[in-house]
């Protein structure tokens, strides 16, 4: 593996420390998450702590969060240097509420499974109590009791 050079790590030496694949740094790179500077001869050069924002951002794919929101955890931490422990403590405060709001949306879809779903379908004895009338039809189209903390 490549040391550090003085002028930061190539998208080489950051593919190789992250596994993540030349042209996925340079989709990241259009995206905002990491912020190269380029050297005399034009160049990408990338310091460590974009080894840090790639790795989060694998990690917050893996949890399932879209990379444009990802990317809007991250715009404001600074770009060229390391972010502080205070940074990393105001993203991760937002993430945790974004979780945990996952989490809530989750379980209440885990509870509605086996009951109503809120179609309009009128097919299970119990819609007569959860959906009369195909009264959830002015909530809009589709699994109305599964999408409504959904997203």
């Amino acid at each position: 593996m490549a040391l550090k050079s003085p002028q930061g790590l190539t998208i080489g030496d950051l593919a190789d420390r992250t596994g993540l694949a030349v042209s996925a740094i340079r989709f990241y790179e259009t995206h905002g998450i990491v912020h190269p500077v380029r050297n005399a001869g034009g160049h990408r050069r990338y310091g460590r702590h974009d080894l840090r924002r790639l790795s989060f951002v694998m990690a917050a794919q893996g949890m399932g969060f879209g990379l444009a929101e990802i990317a809007a955890h991250l715009q404001p931490l600074p770009a060229h240097k390391a972010p502080t422990k205070a940074d990393w403590s105001r993203i991760a405060k937002g993430f945790r509420r974004d979780i945990k709001a996952r989490i809530c949306a989750l379980e209440e879809l885990s509870d509605k499974l086996d009951g109503c779903i809120g179609c309009g379908c009128l097919s299970l004895k119990a819609c007569h109590l959860y959906n009369p009338d195909d009264s959830k039809a002015v909530e809009g189209p589709g699994p109305r009791n599964l999408t409504k903390s959904v997203g």
